[in-house]
């Protein structure tokens, strides 16, 4: 595996460098790129798609979604031959935590100071709590899975911080669960995605899952929905996402 480079640096979310920097020079020199970086793929996807077509080689990401839990290659390999037209997902293990504990009786602020002490959400917490790392997972599926080509700019994005332990009880008065969920969805020849809290329905899938695990859900044209279930961080998660990439480039 001389040929592949994994690239693991840290990255500035809304540039995506160095890492995208890194992903070309390797490219350029046929080399195979492995990555758990989103900034790479959510800023300059395609063109690497076209920079690694060019030198007969590939970019592989799927760490990118849900760390190890296949969201990419579910899709791309095992519903191959369905036509994908809604994905929505709980993509943050950190925000789902936290709504979590909500549901217990836990404030906000304590529900996040409780995510942080767990390791779940970091010191500064923004990027999770107001939906930035989603909306970067939306674009990845939106344009990887479903063929678009939106920005960050094109995805609208609210967070959680805004919700209330009366909004948490009104919403189980309802038979409804809050979580934060990221959707993608074909219209006509468009796809658009948003993120958002959104009240669920108990008999939803997504509605059941606590903590910090993640799941996502692919609406399919032959096998109906289809929802997938694992853990989306983790060292070990992570990690795996990378031999899984490694291991794909050998087999073909």
């Amino acid at each position: 595996m001389q040929n592949v480079v994994v690239e693991l640096t840290p990255t500035d979310i809304g540039t995506g460098q160095p890492a995208i920097d890194h992903c070309k020079t390797a490219l350029s020199v046929g080399k195979h790129v492995v990555t758990t970086n989103k900034g790479p793929v959510v800023n300059a996807y395609r063109e690497l798609q076209q920079l690694a077509a060019r030198n007969r080689v590939g970019v592989f990401f799927e760490g990118t979604v849900m760390s190890g839990t296949p969201a990419l290659r579910m899709s791309s390999e095992t519903l191959v031959g369905n036509d994908i037209q809604k994905i929505r997902g709980i993509l943050n293990g950190t925000t789902n935590s936290i709504l979590t504990e909500m549901e217990t009786g836990i404030c906000y602020e304590d529900a996040l100071i409780n995510a942080q002490s767990q390791g779940y959400a970091e010191a500064d917490p923004t990027n999770d709590v107001e939906g930035h790392d989603v909306q970067g997972k939306v674009v990845i599926l939106a344009n990887v899975l479903m063929g678009g080509n939106v920005t960050r700019d094109d995805i609208a994005c609210q967070g959680i911080a805004h919700l209330t332990n009366a909004d948490i009880a009104e919403a189980k008065h309802e038979g409804k669960t809050w979580k934060l969920i990221g959707v993608i969805e074909k219209n006509g020849e468009q796809v658009e995605g948003y993120v958002r809290p959104e009240k669920l329905d108990d008999t939803d899938p997504l509605a059941n899952i606590s903590g910090p695990t993640n799941a996502i859900c692919y609406q399919c044209d032959l096998l109906g929905e289809v929802t997938l279930i694992g853990a989306g961080a983790g060292i070990t998660e992570t990690g795996y996402a990378v031999l899984s990439d490694i291991l794909s480039i050998g087999r073909n």
